[in-house]
C-alpha cells in the first residue's frame, strides 16, 4: 500500500492545492485541477493507498468552504473506493 501525506500548509490558493494534489497523488495529465476531477480520478483508482492530510485547518483557513469540500471530496472518494484510505487529522478542535 502507497502511503502519502499532504501537508495542508501546501495548499495556500485553489490553484496551489490542485498542483500539490497531482503531485503527490500522482494523478494523471489529464487530470482538470476540479473538485469533479479529483473525485473522478480518486473514486476509480485501482493502486492500494492510504492518504493521511496534516494541518488541514491550514486548508481550511485558507481556503474556506473549498478547503472543507477538498476534504469532504477525500473523504467521499475513500468511501466510494475501497482501494483509499483517508485519515484527516483535525488540530484546534476541528
Amino acid at each position: 500500500m502507497k502511503e502519502i501525506r499532504l501537508d495542508g500548509d501546501k495548499m495556500l490558493d485553489k490553484a496551489s492545492a490542485h498542483a500539490y494534489l497531482k503531485q503527490e497523488l500522482a494523478l494523471p495529465d489529464y487530470y482538470g485541477e476540479n473538485l469533479d476531477a479529483l473525485w473522478d480520478c480518486l473514486s476509480t483508482e485501482a493502486s492500494l493507498m492510504k492518504i493521511t492530510i496534516c494541518k488541514s485547518e491550514a486548508i481550511i483557513k485558507r481556503l474556506g468552504s473549498y478547503g472543507e469540500s477538498i476534504l469532504s471530496v477525500l473523504e467521499q472518494a475513500a468511501e466510494e473506493n475501497g482501494n483509499i484510505q483517508v485519515d484527516i487529522e483535525r488540530d484546534n478542535g476541528m
